[in-house]
């Protein structure tokens, strides 16, 4: 099982940021100095991915433009002698593939998986969403194709969460096998402590085997009319096993303002350039 593939969903309004969103996709907000996208892009790049589908709706322009050559400002930076910042953007624009779909209406998750199903043309894949920014030794969606390259099946990224938690994921009923590695039984969407099966809960990256598609399609809409990938999931599993990765490493829910902030603070941290003048400023705060 190869992995070359990957789609990031990426059409959603983004409306726990407005009015900063109001004008801008929401997966073009900066931590530190990169699109929250781009993190993305990167860890699905670090994994082995060649080819990347995005999946847009409109208003996304800012997104194509982020990822796409510019010669004017190319040739501005090389006239300026800012050789460093010229290199960084020849290096994003040369990341990947990219390929850009658009979802004409935003029904759900699992809607926008089924849009790249041409892209994908029958192999394993992966998925990203952008709102969650992992840091970890080995790429997460690398771990993950690890795992599903192992178990020759599906595989969904786990995180350990506290009982809120528990109303905002879907958790699943694990069966473990091997070490971090779990065969998903059952699962529930955002069931609150008093019906979760545990405290695992399913957190913005998968590698699907092309069956997933047939479930999506098989899947019915919930009572908002969204099609979610929680669901099709549990279809899937009916014919093939489906497993989840207690990932290693740390999750920041940059699609929350708090974990948003979390993310930026942390992140800076761990920046070389920076990190000491900022951890000097956070001891000065009056706290």
């Amino acid at each position: 099982m190869k992995i070359r593939k990957a789609v990031i969903p990426a059409a959603g309004y983004g409306t726990r940021f407005l009015p900063a969103t109001k004008a801008q996709p929401k997966e073009m907000l900066a931590v530190l100095d990169k699109p929250m996208i781009q993190y993305s892009v990167e860890e699905a790049v670090g994994s082995g991915i060649e080819h990347i589908a995005v999946i847009v709706s409109r208003g996304k322009d800012a997104l194509l433009d982020h990822f796409d050559r510019n010669p004017e400002l190319e040739q501005f930076l090389r006239e300026k002698k800012k050789t460093d910042s010229l290199r960084e953007i020849e290096r994003i624009s040369a990341l990947a593939e990219f390929h850009y779909i658009r979802q004409r209406e935003m029904l759900g998750l699992g809607h926008a998986i089924l849009q790249a199903e041409e892209f994908v043309a029958g192999e394993p894949f992966a998925v990203l969403l952008p709102d969650d920014i992992f840091d970890c030794p080995v790429p997460c969606t690398r771990q993950l194709i690890t795992a599903a390259e192992e178990y020759q099946a599906s595989v969904i990224v786990l995180g350990r969460v506290d009982a809120e938690g528990t109303k905002k994921y879907g958790i699943i009923k694990p069966h473990p096998v091997a070490e971090r590695v779990f065969r998903v039984d059952d699962m529930i969407e955002k069931p609150g402590p008093e019906r979760a099966f545990s405290d695992l809960a399913i957190i913005g990256r998968y590698v699907f085997t092309p069956e997933i598609f047939r479930s999506i399609r098989n899947t019915e809409p919930d009572s908002r009319g969204e099609i979610q990938i929680t669901d099709a999931i549990k279809l899937l599993r009916q014919e093939q096993p489906v497993y989840g990765y207690l990932f290693e490493g740390t999750r920041y829910d940059c699609g929350d303002k708090l974990g948003f902030l979390k993310g930026s603070v942390s992140l800076a941290l761990k920046r070389p350039d920076y990190q000491e003048e900022f951890r000097s400023f956070l001891k000065d705060l009056d706290l």
